[in-house]
């Protein structure tokens, strides 16, 4: 395995050692912890770092107020501290801040090592909380564009389709093909990377709960099963036939154009005007001729829904810069 230092990890770096130093230099006591809080907010994407750090806010306001009850209210005795956790454990749940839980922990151990509640050391405690949150969310501003890499996704999963369907135009002529099927379980596993990276972005834009890449990706994955379904129909065919011919012709030209700015409607429209011209030609004669239309009437069935599925897909946004194609 090689040696890496990702970006989350230089980012953790300097910002706990940040959090430390400005902790240290407003004069904070325990001001390491600031450290702490910082490393367990900064997250892979900016909503995820968000959210743990609010958690952790309301989880170490909520260990202060139980501290003072229990402590100043009791005693300051380690079997308090057992009492206190007994209820503010599920508190924390009860109120879906649980992630805060240890970062609290270390703030009801500060209060009960002083042997007192004073208001400078709340101001101390909500100071190194807001410290380490604080660096934790400016250093989670900044995260790396993804567009490059599912751009990459994008035109690998296009090529791949693209490999697909020349193997079925082969197989639709000649009845036969080499192929190892490698584009297919490949194609798969690049469909779930880029499906959960492009989560990812949608997760780095607070503003926004949608990416233009995730509902591509998406809509690749729909285009994706029919493809899979379509394959055992196209192996079926043992008997080359003249629709056959037709139905290769237009894969050819489908396949041809993934990377064009041809729309689906341009296609669904041949598609229909050639199962017409279909229905017009004589029938079949031997029943391995039927078997063989009748296995391309399901096949072109399919191949109409592969269109349609990109043609009811949301528009794209103006002056968005991905190029998602339409066929």
């Amino acid at each position: 395995m090689k040696f890496r230092i990702g970006y989350r990890t230089i980012k953790t770096a300097i910002g706990t050692t940040a959090a430390i130093i400005l902790a240290q230099i407003l004069g904070f006591h325990n001001f390491a912890s600031a450290g702490i809080i910082t490393i367990l907010c900064i997250k892979p994407t900016k909503k995820k770092s968000l959210q743990a750090s609010i958690e952790r806010f309301i989880a170490g306001i909520l260990a202060i107020v139980l501290s003072m009850i229990v402590f100043e209210g009791i005693a300051y005795h380690p079997l308090m501290i057992g009492l206190l956790l007994l209820f503010f454990i599920p508190m924390t749940v009860m109120l879906k801040v649980s992630d805060g839980i240890v970062t609290s922990c270390v703030t009801i151990l500060h209060l009960y090592t002083a042997g007192q509640v004073t208001f400078d050391l709340v101001l101390n405690e909500i100071g190194i909380i807001t410290i380490g949150i604080g660096v934790a969310l400016i250093a989670n501003i900044f995260m790396p564009s993804l567009d490059q890499k599912l751009g990459e996704y994008q035109m690998q999963i296009e090529e791949n389709f693209k490999r697909i369907f020349e193997e079925i135009v082969i197989y639709l002529r000649v009845n036969e093909s080499n192929w190892d099927g490698l584009e297919i379980t490949e194609t798969a596993r690049l469909i779930e990377e880029a499906e959960a990276l492009s989560y990812r972005d949608v997760e780095n834009h607070l503003l926004r709960d949608e990416n233009v890449y995730y509902h591509y990706f998406k809509m690749r994955e729909k285009q994706f099963e029919i493809i899979e379904r379509v394959l055992p129909i196209v192996t079926s065919i043992s008997y080359t036939v003249e629709q056959g011919e037709m139905v290769a012709d237009f894969i050819e030209e489908l396949s041809k154009n993934i990377h064009s700015g041809n729309t689906a409607h341009i296609y669904l429209e041949k598609l229909n005007a050639m199962n017409e011209s279909f229905k017009n030609m004589e029938l079949p004669k031997t029943r391995i001729e039927f078997e063989a239309r009748a296995a391309l009437v399901q096949f072109t069935r399919e191949i109409g829904e592969y269109l349609s599925i990109k043609s009811s897909t949301k528009e794209l946004p103006i002056g968005k810069k991905v190029h998602v194609h339409n066929e």
